[in-house]
């Protein structure tokens, strides 16, 4: 695995052993979701739930976003992402914590213009996180949804409007936007 654009391109991620514990987002994939964001991303704030080793928050940073904050319940993903992020050369911009990704969209007061979601497929965490995304978005974001094909996803959700779904085999992104604040 490894950063496939921008000013990290060519350097190699680590990730957890084992599909169980973290899955990394195939290449074609993580492109596909980085062209639908291409012009988002110059300053953007990102938020990086369920983040796993890491990968999408580092590679929103490798094309210009000014920051990411990656979340993981897991320790060790913890270890990795941290270990990631200063491979990659993006440490400065970055801000790695270990929780529950309810328990953190409930307590913060930041707003992010991109968050990328990749949780655990098969256990519909999608669909019962997505309201409290959808109060973390700012007005005109961006979210990202990486999920199975059979994923059961609402059109609407606390302000953010389906887009796009993208199919990659056994794999399905779903693109939302939050309504710009008038």
């Amino acid at each position: 695995m490894r950063v496939i654009a921008g000013d990290a391109r060519g350097t190699k991620l680590e990730t957890l052993p084992g599909e169980e514990v973290t899955r990394p987002t195939i290449d074609r994939v993580k492109e596909a979701m980085f062209s639908a964001l291409q012009f988002s991303l110059p300053g953007a704030r990102v938020l990086d739930l369920f983040a796993g080793s890491g990968q999408l928050g580092i590679e929103a940073i490798s094309r210009g976003a000014a920051g990411c904050v990656f979340l993981d319940r897991d320790r060790r993903a913890v270890e990795i992402i941290t270990r990631n992020c200063k491979a990659a050369g993006v440490f400065d911009r970055c801000r790695v914590a270990q929780g529950e990704a309810e328990s953190f969209l409930a307590a913060t007061r930041d707003t992010f213009h991109i968050v990328l979601l990749d949780p655990p497929y098969h256990h519909g965490t999608l669909a019962a996180i997505l309201p409290a995304v959808a109060k973390v978005t700012a007005p005109g974001g961006t979210v990202l949804c990486e999920s199975e094909l059979a994923a059961d996803l609402p059109d609407e959700c606390g302000g953010l409007h389906k887009k796009k779904q993208y199919r990659y085999g056994k794999v399905l992104v779903t693109r939302y936007e939050k309504e710009r604040a008038e």
